[in-house]
């Protein structure tokens, strides 16, 4: 129990009680006043509406702000007074508080250093006190209706009249609006409104003949006035400055040019702290509004790097993405073999600039960035940078691999925030990170290019009276592997063996036994063996093998004939049939379809025994160029047939480059698989 108890409730006829239990939260003050006003009604009040309501918003406030736990409301008004009792459910000890019937003004600062709210209820009820229970505390005040008899003040005045001995003392109107003054909820910016009507209130109240409210939003702009009242301060006055409590980066003040008294600096104090807490919501809400656009930010910056597989194109990218969000200017240096750094990328919001940087990034020495860079390559840790510019460093690692280091230099007006430079690491991360992964896919697609050069001929042999060419495009995707293959291996017998295969799937197994396929048909054909027996011997040898792999192959064995003719003796192994382009002009399918590779024990390849007179041509081709799509549409057999017609006459090196431009041509999109085109031609004058 406190220095005094709270006031006896009777519970008479004339009296008025209502008791509500509130939740701690914003909505609670004007809940309780909604109660306070309806009791002053109904009990015939309506002179004490001022005090009631600021003295009830102020103890319900201070509860649900520092208590955050729920409310009980009690209220009683009788014929000479009101009463209101804020409980809260607070553990802990409590400070005691001061307790008793109002005195003079003398000790209201005593009494504003334990709070502003106290300093109101000091100031306008005529009692007031705690109690104190096991589940937590009560604060109550007391206002005596104006000529009830009570104690209200050194002059017996209610205290919504009472004067100050130096006549500056504020009415409870004034003091109401000056507390429920907020900001406009649907301005764009309320702020600078809201802080010009709090000030101009205070100022009015203090008689202040002047002032500002200065805040600085820690954004390079400086300190920047938020709202001024009145005259500027004239030389030599002693201003009242009252510094605004809010967090960095923000920073400001309240000033007042207003003759000393004993209510000056505690409503200034009370005008600030109400400043501040809007100032801080401010603060959070636009806090909040960048870290999402920072997330935007990130969450772009990600597709985009994730787009590129190529290194150079990656690490150009990077300072594009940083100048001049992040940084006046932005440098990406890789490390090499060697450990050394290597300029990959620069740029600077000022292209002007460019060189200059580029000159300051190549300098070397103890104190020159080079050597800040190295520290932060080697330490894996941000550096800072000195002169001429200034700004940090943060290495690129990836996958635990150093890979150079991301330079960015400070903005214009302002160093970076603790928001910026977590950014900027996080895009450190990510750049890192996509640079390795273009690293990966270029070594991918020089392992996947030096594969598939390997399975093909490097040069098709040249012969006299015969023509070969061949065109071939891997599939979109330039790491991979495809199992499209062809080759011209000569015959003991001195003919000359064409060769095109398509082993199914793609990748390393795929090109293992394409590899197998290839290299098996040239030893078997070097030891004479004929072409059945050589597609039975690799039948045999794929099934053994397993996995699932299968093959297709045409094979032509082609020689010299009568009267200038080529005479070609096809094989087809499950493969298209070839399309015979006629010298005169006509084209139409020849042989007839076998067996594939690799899924049965006993295989069928019949024979078909073919002369291409001079001007004639073989060709030969993958399911590559037949099933190339263009929507649901596909190339197909028939469309090969009508593209190789016109072609009559013309080299073997044109009909295969034409063959492939048109393939190529009939869709947009990138070759889902190889295409592979080989041309056998009687080139016989």
């Amino acid at each position: 129990m406190s220095a005094e108890a709270g006031p006896a409730m009777n519970g008479g006829p004339d009296e008025h009680i209502r008791r509500v239990r509130l939740p701690a939260d914003r909505r609670t003050p004007a809940a309780a006043r909604a109660l306070v006003r309806s009791v002053l009604a109904e009990a015939d009040l309506h002179e004490l509406l001022n005090e009631a309501l600021l003295l009830t918003t102020e103890l319900t406030t201070n509860a649900v702000e520092h208590a955050r736990t729920e409310l009980d409301i009690e209220v009683e008004a009788d014929p000479a007074g009101l009463t209101v009792t804020v409980t809260d459910f607070a553990s802990g000890p409590v400070d005691e508080l001061l307790v008793g019937v109002r005195s003079t003004t003398s000790d209201i600062t005593e009494v504003a250093e334990r709070g502003r709210g106290l300093l109101l209820v000091d100031h306008f009820a005529s009692r007031w006190g705690t109690t104190y229970l096991p589940t937590g505390k009560g604060v109550w005040f007391r206002l005596d209706r104006p000529g009830a008899g009570a104690a209200t003040g050194p002059a017996g005045m209610a205290p919504a009249t009472q004067a100050d001995a130096d006549g500056g003392t504020p009415s409870a109107a004034a003091m109401s609006e000056l507390m429920q003054t907020t900001p406009d909820p649907y301005a764009d910016d309320p702020l600078p409104e809201f802080a010009a009507g709090l000030l101009t209130r205070v100022a009015e109240m203090v008689g202040a003949a002047g002032g500002v409210v200065r805040l600085d939003r820690g954004d390079g702009q400086g300190s920047q006035v938020l709202a001024r009242y009145g005259r500027q301060p004239r030389e030599g006055n002693e201003l009242l400055r009252v510094p605004l409590a809010v967090h960095r980066p923000y920073a400001g003040e309240l000033e007042l040019d207003a003759a000393p008294s004993a209510y000056a600096r505690p409503l200034a104090v009370l005008a600030g702290e109400r400043l501040s807490l809007h100032l801080e919501n401010d603060r959070l809400r636009r806090a909040d509004v960048r870290r999402s656009a920072w997330l935007t930010f990130l969450a772009e910056a990600s597709e985009l790097l994730a787009q590129s597989l190529d290194v150079e194109l990656t690490m150009a990218l990077v300072p594009q993405l940083v100048v001049p969000r992040l940084g006046q200017w932005c440098a990406v240096h890789t490390t090499d073999e060697w450990g050394r750094l290597r300029l990959a990328a620069a740029s600077h919001a000022d292209e002007a600039v460019l060189p200059q940087l580029h000159r300051v990034l190549q300098e070397t020495g103890p104190d020159s960035i080079q050597a800040r860079l190295r520290e932060a390559s080697r330490s894996a840790a941000q550096v800072p940078l000195g002169a001429p510019m200034e700004g940090f460093a943060v290495p690129l690692i990836a996958r635990g691999q150093r890979l150079g280091t991301l330079a960015v230099g400070r903005h214009q007006r302002h160093r970076h925030d603790p928001d910026e430079v977590s950014v900027l690491e996080d895009v450190a991360r990510r750049a890192a990170l996509a640079i390795e992964n273009a690293r990966i896919h270029a070594e991918r697609r020089r392992v996947a290019q030096t594969l598939q050069q390997s399975l093909l001929p490097p040069v098709l042999p040249v012969v006299d009276g015969i023509g070969f060419a061949a065109e071939y495009v891997p599939t979109g995707d330039d790491a991979e592997v495809g199992g499209d293959f062809y080759d011209v291996v000569p015959l003991p017998d001195g003919r000359w063996l064409v060769v095109i295969g398509d082993v199914s799937g793609k990748g390393v197994q795929a090109a293992a036994v394409t590899g197998l396929v290839r290299d098996v048909i040239r030893v078997l054909v070097g030891d004479g063996k004929p072409l059945p027996e050589v597609l039975g011997r690799l039948n045999e040898t794929l099934v053994e093998r397993g996995g699932g792999r299968y093959c297709t192959l045409a094979l032509a064995a082609v020689g010299p004939g009568d009267g200038g003719q080529l005479d070609v003796s096809l094989h087809l192994a499950g493969h298209d049939r070839p399309v015979l382009l006629h010298g005169g002009g006509g084209a139409g399918f020849v042989g007839t379809g076998g067996t594939a590779l690799g899924l049965l024990d006993a295989i069928s390849t019949p024979t078909a025994e073919i002369a291409l007179k001079p001007g004639d041509a073989l060709i030969f081709y993958t399911d590559g160029v037949t099933e190339r799509r263009r929507g649901r549409e596909l190339f197909g057999t028939d469309r090969l047939r009508e593209s190789a017609a016109p072609l009559a006459g013309y080299s073997a090196d044109v009909v295969a480059a034409r063959l492939r431009a048109t393939a190529i041509a009939f869709s947009v999109e990138p070759p889902r698989d190889d295409i592979a085109v080989l041309v056998l031609r009687n080139d016989t004058l």
